[in-house]
C-alpha cells in the first residue's frame, strides 16, 4: 500500500540528501554555503551540526576547483554530491565536466568510473537578472557520458537523488529555483520509483504538451484551460533529458497528432528543437500540424518583474500555441 505524504520541494530535496548521508558513509556534500549557512536554498539546513564538517564541506568560490575535487573523490571511491549554487556558475567548471567527468570512463577503456552527482538551481522568475536566470539544461543534455535529471515535482525531488547515487557515471540534477517552496505529494513507496521513463501526468487525445522542470505547472494549467474549451491535452513530463525517453513522446504524438513543446531555454538551439526533430524523424506521418515550440525570448533575462514575465514562457502562450493547431 502506498503511503502519501505532502511536503515542499525544498523539504523533499533535504530529505533525500539526509537519507543519502545516513545510508552511506562515503557520501558527502560540498559546495558554496552548504555548511554553516545551511545552503543557499536551505536544503542542507542543520546538516553541518548533524554530520560534521568532514561530510558537509563549505568550499571557496571556485567551481572549477570544487567540481574537480568532486571528480577526484569519485575516482577514489567516494560518493560526492556537489552543489553548484546556480547553473550560470557551473560554466566555470565546464572544462572539468566536459573534458574529465564525462570522458574518463571512455578514455580509460572502462577502467575508471566517476560516480559523481552535481546538483544546481536553474531557471528564471525570481528577478535575479541576466546572470542568475539561465536555463542551460540543454547544454548538459548535449554531452555524452553524463545523465541529466530535471525533477519537476516534489516526488521526483525526493527520490531522484538516490537513483543518481546508484549510477556509476556522473549525474547532473537541475532543480528549478521557483519550485523550492511549492508543495507536492510524496509516494513513500520508493520501490515504485523509475527514472528511465518520461511520465504522462495528464492523459488526453487532442494534443501533446511536452515539457520538463519549472514549466510543468504552467503546462498543466494550460491543459486545464484548454479542456474547458473542449481540447483534451496530454501532458508529458520528460523528467530525464539524457537519456531521453523518445518512445513515450512518439507514442503520445501518434495518438494526438499534434505537439507543442514548452522549454524555458532560448528557442535557438533549444532542447525543444531536439524533441521536435525526434518527432519529425519518427512520427512525421502522424502529424496533422507542424510541431510548435514555446520558449523564452532571446534576450538576456531582464531584472524588471514585468519584463521578466514577458521573457519567460507563460500559460497563456502555451494555450495560444495549442489553439492555433485547431
Amino acid at each position: 500500500m502506498n503511503e502519501i505524504k505532502e511536503m515542499t520541494y525544498r523539504e523533499a530535496v533535504r530529505e533525500s540528501l539526509r537519507d543519502a548521508l545516513l545510508a552511506d558513509e562515503r557520501v558527502f556534500l560540498m559546495g558554496e554555503d552548504v555548511g554553516r549557512y545551511g545552503g543557499s536554498y536551505a536544503c542542507s539546513h542543520g546538516f553541518v551540526e548533524e554530520f560534521g564538517e568532514e561530510r558537509i564541506r563549505d568550499t571557496p568560490l571556485s567551481e572549477s576547483g570544487f567540481v574537480g575535487a568532486g571528480i577526484g573523490a569519485a575516482l577514489a571511491g567516494m560518493r560526492p554530491i556537489v552543489e553548484v549554487m546556480t547553473v550560470n556558475f557551473s560554466l566555470l567548471a565546464l572544462d572539468q565536466i566536459v573534458n574529465s567527468a564525462a570522458t574518463l570512463r571512455h578514455m580509460s577503456g572502462g577502467q575508471f568510473s566517476v560516480p559523481l552527482v552535481v546538483r544546481m538551481a536553474t531557471g528564471g522568475g525570481r528577478q535575479l537578472a541576466a546572470q542568475h536566470s539561465h536555463s542551460l539544461e540543454n547544454w548538459y543534455a548535449h554531452i555524452p557520458g553524463i545523465k541529466v535529471f530535471t525533477p519537476a515535482t516534489a516526488n521526483d525531488a525526493r527520490w531522484m537523488l538516490g537513483k543518481a547515487l546508484e549510477d556509476p557515471d556522473p549525474v547532473f540534477i537541475f532543480e528549478h529555483a521557483m519550485l523550492y517552496p511549492e508543495k507536492g505529494e510524496i509516494n513513500e513507496n520508493k520501490g515504485d520509483f523509475e527514472t528511465k521513463r518520461a511520465e504522462v501526468v495528464r492523459k488526453g487525445k487532442d494534443i501533446s504538451l511536452i515539457t520538463f522542470g519549472g514549466s510543468l505547472h504552467k503546462t498543466l494549467e494550460a491543459a486545464e484551460s484548454l479542456s474547458a474549451d473542449g481540447i483534451e491535452a496530454e501532458v508529458i513530463d520528460l523528467r530525464v533529458l539524457r537519456p531521453l525517453d523518445t518512445k513515450t513522446i512518439i507514442d503520445s504524438v501518434a495518438k494526438t497528432h499534434r505537439a507543442v513543446i514548452i522549454d524555458e531555454g532560448w528557442r535557438t538551439g533549444s532542447f525543444a528543437g531536439e524533441i521536435s526533430a525526434q518527432i519529425m524523424e519518427s512520427a512525421f506521418d502522424e502529424l496533422d500540424y507542424p510541431v510548435g515550440r514555446v520558449c523564452s525570448e532571446e534576450v538576456p533575462m531582464p531584472y524588471a518583474g514585468h519584463l521578466e514575465e514577458l521573457a519567460l514562457p507563460q500559460t497563456d502562450e502555451i494555450i495560444t500555441a495549442a489553439k492555433e493547431m485547431f
